[in-house]
């Protein structure tokens, strides 16, 4: 935007301007007064101050700031917008005349706050060193540990990973197979996986540039981004994720030899394996459009086939076949998230399916899933591969109208899409637990009633 435009629209706009300028006694100082723009001449006429001491100096740079913000009670603030001119004052016929030699300006309706402050990110730092030369140590931003390790890790996004291993959990205990400590070992070994691959993302989301390239992070997309922040360095981050893989494996080596030795530590190594290469090369599955496929496989069949074996040491089609709505769903929260970050993925060479596809196909492809997840709940309880009392899952396919709806209406606006990426979260959840809590009926009602009626088996 040209100055001459953007002086244009600060009439109307703004009702007054604040002069901010360095006093001769070398405080910082600032004055409210009147303005008129004129565009054409490409200057501001500001009306004098009255009084000395307040009186804005015309032998040195000063700043001149336009700003408005409406609150909202209860809420917060919205029509946020400035602008910032740099220059020097001169009188010009009892008015101080300002002719900008640097702008800046923002507005919430072209910009929103978030990727406003994002954008700042570099300067932040630039700032941060220069402090730190300033008094000769490092200057870093901080967190509380415990909420560094929350959002470092992505601890709430492990539902994606206790969905699976409970149902294949469920399956086992449907087929008279149950060992708690059994079981409470496998959660942690995947949950420690899990940890592992999230932390792995940053650290090479971070190499490869795209989470500097993004700009519209939302609290369900763009990762954790502390080490594009500074809060935690590249090694830190690595040395926690081989951390988590270790332990995660190190259990998973336990349960294999405790059980079915060659089944469990084929299904945890591929488990384990797609989860690494996921976005670390060569393979870089995400990279290559291949990330549902990976996050479908590893946070569907493959978890829930490995929680049964290790269970039932055993081989079970209806392990498989009741992991494959959970993990569509699961894909799809990868998905949708991912709508969010087409831009700065684009930038970085990470060809996912939001970038490669159309706005219509991206909604399309969400749509036939999501009717094809439920759709096979209910295909398996006709069929009797899946317990009856399953079908009360169904109940959760309601909460992906306001996803579908959402992808419709704000494609394009990320923080407007972000409480519909937190309902298609809630979406793979209650399906996943109100599955479980199906197979739960179906145990239940077979220990306690002899026989059980249909509908409770």
């Amino acid at each position: 935007m040209s100055t001459a435009t953007l002086l244009e629209t600060l009439e109307g706009r703004y009702t007054h301007a604040v002069i901010a300028f360095v006093g001769d006694d070398g405080y910082p100082m600032s004055v409210a007064t009147g303005f008129t723009p004129v565009p054409d001449r490409g200057v501001v006429l500001l009306d004098v101050v009255a009084g000395d001491e307040a009186a804005p100096p015309t032998d040195r740079e000063v700043n001149v700031v336009f700003s408005h913000i409406r609150p909202q009670p209860g809420v917060g603030y919205d029509e946020r917008r400035y602008v910032s001119l740099w220059g020097t004052l001169r009188p010009v016929d009892g008015r101080l005349e300002l002719r900008p030699t640097s702008v800046q300006r923002w507005d919430e309706q072209e910009m929103t706050f978030f990727e406003f402050s994002e954008r700042g990110v570099p300067q932040a730092h630039r700032y941060m060193e220069r402090v730190g030369v300033e008094q000769g140590r490092a200057v870093k931003p901080k967190l509380s540990p415990f909420w560094l390790f929350l959002r470092a890790t992505r601890l709430p996004f492990l539902s994606a990973t206790i969905v699976p291993i409970g149902l294949g959990i469920a399956v086992a205990g449907s087929h008279g197979q149950w060992h708690w400590g059994l079981a409470i070992l496998t959660l942690v070994a995947g949950a420690c996986v899990h940890l592992g691959l999230n932390v792995a993302n940053d650290v090479f989301d971070t190499a490869s540039g795209a989470d500097a390239a993004n700009v519209t992070p939302t609290q369900f997309s763009g990762g954790s981004r502390v080490i594009h922040y500074g809060l935690l360095s590249m090694r830190q981050m690595t040395a926690m994720s081989l951390g988590f893989y270790a332990v995660g494996l190190g259990i998973g080596i336990y349960l294999a030899l405790a059980t079915s030795f060659w089944a469990v530590l084929t299904i945890g190594a591929l488990g384990a394996a797609i989860s690494w290469f996921y976005t670390a090369p060569p393979l870089r599955l995400v990279h290559r459009g291949l990330g549902e496929i990976a996050v479908f496989l590893g946070f569907g069949p493959i978890m829930a086939l490995g929680a049964y074996f290790v269970q039932a040491q055993a081989f079970s089609w209806e392990a498989v076949y009741a992991s494959i709505p959970v993990g569509i769903l699961v894909a799809l929260i990868l998905y949708v998230n991912e709508v969010p970050d087409r831009p700065g993925d684009a930038l970085a060479g990470k060809r996912t399916l939001p970038v490669r596809w159309s706005k219509r196909t991206v909604i399309g492809v969400y749509a036939a899933s999501v009717v094809a997840t439920f759709g096979l709940i209910l295909a398996g309880v006709l069929s009797g591969l899946l317990p009856v009392p399953a079908i009360v899952a169904l109940a959760a396919a309601p909460l992906a109208l306001p996803v579908y709806r959402g992808l419709q209406e704000f494609y394009e606006s990320p923080y407007q899409l972000m409480p519909r990426m937190a309902k298609n979260i809630q979406l793979h959840l209650a399906t996943g637990m109100l599955l479980i809590a199906g197979y739960v009926i179906a145990i239940a009602a077979g220990h306690l009633l002899h026989p059980a009626p249909f509908f409770l088996r």
